[in-house]
């Protein structure tokens, strides 16, 4: 079965690069996922969410997915393990009706539930049928550059029950957050000084891409 649903956000075409070596360099962000604090709500197994986000070279794996249970809805938590810049998503389904239509994203928003989501998302994206992940959606950048907290809001899917996830894919850049110890010493007239320790964050940036 094909579709030909439009799609808006935009989207580009990488088909003529898609096996290329330096595409797993550039979806390398699901390392940078606290896997372990990673939700998936209305998921039919429990911690099956996890398993789309991996390589980029293992996108074509049909044993791991993630399906909805009551409806079509799936809502992601997604820390990440210091600040994150995030330029682009792949998202891989099936030639179904079982696909995602819609995906909504919402920024620094920790435990996110179903009932939070009727606030307005921080960028929509409407979806074509992708088997492969040829298709990219590209991130409004300017309100992506600082994120350490992201949820992905599927709505809706082309018209199944259920919806049928495969991989998501994240393209971006990871920040590192390392913490100095600095030494403020209060000194008064009648006591000895009394050093009180207070953390600073240097950043340093990782190239994903």
């Amino acid at each position: 079965m094909s579709h030909g649903h439009s799609h808006g956000g935009g989207c580009s075409c990488e088909s003529d690069h898609s096996d290329a070596p330096e595409r797993g360099l550039e979806y390398g962000l699901f390392r940078k996922i606290d896997l372990d604090k990673l939700q998936c709500l209305n998921e039919s197994r429990e911690g099956s969410g996890r398993s789309v986000f991996r390589a980029w070279e293992e996108r074509h794996d049909r044993s791991l997915f993630v399906e909805s249970d009551d409806d079509e809805e799936l809502l992601f938590n997604i820390p990440f393990t210091g600040n994150v810049k995030l330029k682009g998503i792949v998202l891989i389904g099936e030639d179904s009706d079982t696909h995602p239509a819609e995906l909504r994203l919402f920024k620094n928003v920790p435990h996110m539930s179903f009932g939070d989501t009727g606030r307005e998302a921080d960028q929509t994206f409407s979806l074509n049928i992708d088997v492969s992940g040829n298709l990219e959606y590209p991130t409004k950048i300017s309100r992506f550059s600082n994120v350490s907290h992201l949820s992905i809001h599927i709505s809706k899917n082309f018209g199944a029950e259920n919806t049928k996830i495969y991989y998501i894919g994240l393209r971006g850049e990871w920040t590192e957050a390392h913490r100095h110890e600095v030494t403020i010493c209060n000194y008064e007239a009648t006591a000895n000084p009394t050093d009180h320790k207070v953390s600073q964050i240097t950043p340093q940036t990782h190239f994903i891409s």
